[in-house]
């Protein structure tokens, strides 16, 4: 499974690339306000500046909802780097907007999909990437993993090449269920990746360990 992290922190971006385990980047318009980036030249900068960090791809998201700007928009934002992927909402035009991209070659993630149905959707328009937001679903007191578990099981069926990434994860459980139900992709915060390190037995087991090594070297 990849891991991408859903931030536009340059900090965060780069502390998750130099650990070694980091395969993409996701961002949105929310992310970026939050860093207080504004302004079509300075997001594009922006996200030059995250793409030459990490070596894997980097979603970037149209503004625009309607067909004929989102392709502009997309169509721009492919100029900033190799790595970009046009991140598409899915709504009707997105729909529309993924299979222009996919014919045109242009890679693309559809995001905000909350049931397998907008999932079999943006497969079938060929997107490259379907972000199911489990997080969300959760928050609704609807199980999450239950539909990455039935994405998964519906583009096994038929063959479908799109990737199942896993968005708005919150915690390592998430990543563990991810992994567990066949999830290609996670997306989460660096505070989740992280907390994958940690156990009470691999600090204690280390504790007594060095502690061993003092007392036979002193």
């Amino acid at each position: 499974m990849k891991f991408f992290i859903d931030t536009a922190n340059l900090a965060e971006i780069k502390e998750a690339q130099d650990l070694g385990v980091l395969d993409g980047v996701t961002t949105n318009p929310s992310l970026m306000a939050k860093e207080g980036i504004s302004g079509k030249d300075n997001v594009f900068k922006h996200y030059k500046a995250i793409c030459d960090i990490v070596t894997g791809d980097v979603s970037a998201e149209v503004i625009a909802t309607d067909f004929a700007n989102m392709i502009k928009e997309g169509e721009e934002l492919v100029t900033i780097d190799e790595k970009i992927v046009v991140k598409i909402p899915m709504i009707k035009d997105g729909i529309k907007a993924i299979k222009y991209f996919s014919d045109k070659g242009i890679r693309t993630n559809c995001t905000l999909v909350f049931s397998a149905g907008q999932a079999l959707l943006a497969a079938k328009a060929g997107a490259t990437y379907v972000s199911p937001f489990i997080g969300r679903l959760d928050d609704i007191s609807y199980d999450g993993m239950d539909l990455i578990a039935q994405i998964v099981n519906i583009y096994g069926n038929y063959g479908y090449e799109t990737q199942v990434l896993a968005a708005s994860v919150r915690g390592p459980m998430h990543i563990i269920k991810c992994a567990e139900y066949g999830a290609d992709v996670m997306t989460g915060p660096l505070s989740a990746m992280l907390a994958l390190l940690k156990h009470p037995l691999t600090d204690s087991g280390l504790e007594k360990f060095l502690a061993d090594h003092k007392k036979a070297n002193s």
